[in-house]
């Protein structure tokens, strides 16, 4: 059976890119809820590069610099942009120019906690 090269190539790339991911620590996987009964995750402890899982699919979202007190995860490909401040996190598509969702925030946080992401900042 012959495979074209270029099918191997993207194979090969999608299994990088999706092993990077989702090779977090299950612990570094957070839930996020949000208003208008909307649901995130994140995977990854903030440092660089998190998963973000949204509408049932996995985005790899690029840190960026922000203002003081935010942190900020884009994806450029899908327009998708996440916003984290100290008390809730925000997406939105920036393309469409449209917010996805608001008031998002883990367990912890509606106990007073910071984000999970500051920690690695």
């Amino acid at each position: 059976m012959h495979i074209p090269f270029k099918s191997l190539l993207i194979s090969a790339a999608l299994l990088v890119s999706h092993s990077a991911v989702h090779a977090a620590d299950p612990k570094d996987t957070h839930a996020w809820s949000c208003s208008n009964n909307h649901q995130l995750k994140t995977i990854g402890d903030g440092a660089a590069n998190i998963g973000l899982v949204w509408n049932s699919k996995t985005y790899e979202m690029k840190r960026e610099v922000s203002l003081p007190g935010s942190l900020r995860y884009k994806n450029q490909d899908t327009g998708l942009d996440l916003v984290v401040l100290g008390n809730k996190a925000m997406l939105f598509n920036i393309r469409s120019g449209v917010r996805l969702a608001d008031f998002c925030q883990t367990a912890d946080m509606k106990t007073g906690k910071e984000p999970h992401l500051f920690a690695k900042e």
